[in-house]
């Protein structure tokens, strides 16, 4: 046999990639060091990384490796920690929502070569006829609804295709899959950004559930993320005009602000950004039902959602007349003086069964609420001359009366 050795010599150096890859960190604290991977003092003040956020197949393997090497540099008390990371989190996979469209088997129509022509059947009609299931291009439908010209130009195969419409249209199925190519479920977010904007698909991004669950892909519900940035917009704009004003809020809207600020500190904390989304989109409802322009209102609201919608509040900021980036600002901090509820509403029940409700001062003795409970009108109409029994008060829950 032929010794092949002189020429494919077996590569031994394996440190490149095993120790290069699994020690980075520590390198980071200290990249200019010719002398050292880091230097006590550099690694005394750095210490070990605080968060680790990164898929559950990269960690079971890239971080078993880093345990590794941090573990027998510090059994040679070269750096100060035992453990690389101090919290890991695996973000959950983003599935694909897949669309399928519904051949015909044996179409009728014949060509004159004797072929027949690709026949499709929409979604709610292929019941009625024997369909070959085939995964489509989730690129070329919207709202379930195949765009047809596009479908045609998809694959050659499908050129002279026809269809068998609902209402003039062909309606897709869909089904939630692992995102692959192999089922055209793969989502270009260069042609979300151009339709939607960068910020509508990060916000959708973190909309579709906890960050550490794996979640459904589906393009269907970003209308909603997009309508809110736009609504978020018409608090500074009406008919391209700029609304902002001094005035001062009300307390109804430091209301709505400081209880924003509360939960986004929360769920940053938490990691729990889809909630966080939630909390924007409640706050800008009752802004705008309250029809507030007041800038000491809206000014801390883009800050808090700068790390969240980075473009538009950078846009709105400089429209505010602030200098530099806001990303710079200083977050906001919520005030408890302001979450606190002046009035609480109280059902009146008899006999356990709610009959109404009173709106009452938030301080009211449980003996005054009794009282003004007892002389409101709609009590003797739901007394019917029935002798009372036992009133229970129970502050800022519920009055019910027995009889």
């Amino acid at each position: 046999m032929e010794d092949h050795t002189h020429k494919y010599p077996l590569e031994l150096n394996t440190m490149p990639g095993f120790a290069g890859s699994s020690a980075y960190y520590l390198r980071y604290e200290d990249p200019g060091n010719d002398k050292a991977l880091v230097s006590k003092e550099a690694n005394d003040y750095w210490r070990n990384v605080d968060l680790y956020l990164g898929g559950s197949e990269h960690a079971t393997g890239h971080l078993i490796y880093s345990r590794f090497w941090n573990k027998f540099l510090y059994d040679y008390g070269l750096i100060k920690d035992d453990e690389p990371f101090q919290k890991l989190i695996n973000q959950g996979m983003i599935q694909g929502r897949s669309n399928f469209v519904y051949r015909v088997k044996n179409p009728s129509d014949q060509r004159e070569d004797g072929q027949s022509k690709p026949l499709f059947v929409s979604y709610n009609l292929k019941n009625q006829y024997d369909t070959t299931e085939i995964h489509v291009d989730v690129n070329i439908v919207s709202n379930d609804i195949l765009d047809i010209e596009k479908f045609k130009n998809w694959r050659p195969e499908f050129a002279d295709s026809e269809f068998i419409l609902e209402d003039g249209k062909y309606i897709c199925g869909w089904a939630v899959e692992k995102m692959s190519k192999s089922m055209y479920n793969v989502v270009n977010p260069d042609d979300i950004v151009q339709k939607f904007g960068a910020d509508t698909l990060r916000l959708y991004e973190m909309f579709l559930g906890p960050l550490e669950q794996s979640k459904p892909w589906d393009t269907n519900g970003i209308d909603g993320v997009h309508r809110f940035l736009k609504r978020l917009w018409g608090l500074f704009y009406k008919s391209g005009n700029f609304v902002v004003t001094d005035g001062e809020p009300s307390t109804d809207e430091l209301k709505t602000l400081h209880k924003t600020i509360k939960k986004i500190e929360y769920d940053i904390d938490n990691f729990s950004f889809n909630t966080s989304v939630a909390a924007f989109m409640i706050c800008v409802n009752e802004l705008s039902a309250l029809k507030c322009s007041k800038r000491a209102v809206l000014e801390p609201l883009i800050v808090i959602l700068s790390p969240f919608a980075p473009h538009i509040a950078e846009d709105l900021w400089h429209a505010l007349g602030n200098d530099g980036t806001v990303c710079d600002a200083k977050f906001p901090t919520w005030n408890e003086e302001f979450l606190k509820e002046n009035s609480v509403k109280y059902p009146i029940s008899f006999n356990g069964k709610v009959r109404f409700t009173l709106e009452l001062p938030a301080d009211m003795l449980p003996a005054d609420v009794e009282k003004t409970a007892l002389e409101n009108a709609q009590t003797e109409k739901f007394l019917d001359g029935k002798a009372i029994k036992k009133i229970i008060v129970v502050p800022k829950k519920i009055v019910n009366i027995v009889v």
